[in-house]
């Protein structure tokens, strides 16, 4: 038997998603600091992380892996958030990304696959492409 998620809990969830998809870092470490799973994935298994780091927010991204947020961790289609910094083209996330020691060649396709496709050879110079 399944239980009906409490709204109050689905209502606080969507607030913390959308704090990190806005970049609203201030709002966010205090949700984070008061016990909020830095971690804590949505329905498609995104990360807070990877939704900072999809949109750019590179303060957001550097502030949440000082809390401890997985810079590997992939959503439920293999994909982390330094590939999707990549595939969006967001220099400042790579580098936060990059600084928390994400690993370029993890995901399914990984930044360094990403890279590749859409023909980012500076990037790849910045993943450490061999």
């Amino acid at each position: 038997m399944s239980e009906t998620p409490d709204p109050e809990v689905v209502e606080l969830a969507t607030k913390v998603f959308d704090l990190a998809r806005t970049g609203d870092t201030e709002a966010l470490t205090a949700y984070v600091e008061a016990g909020v799973p830095a971690n804590l994935t949505n329905d498609r298994g995104d990360t807070l992380l990877m939704l900072a780091a999809y949109h750019g927010h590179a303060a957001t991204v550097a502030a949440l892996v000082a809390r401890d947020a997985d810079p590997d961790r992939a959503n439920d289609r293999g994909q982390t958030p330094l590939a999707g910094a990549v595939f969006k083209g967001e220099d400042a996330v790579i580098d936060a990304l990059l600084a928390a020691g994400a690993d370029p060649a993890a995901g399914t396709p990984s930044a360094l696959d990403t890279a590749r496709m859409f023909g980012k050879s500076d990037l790849l110079e910045r993943l450490g492409a061999r």
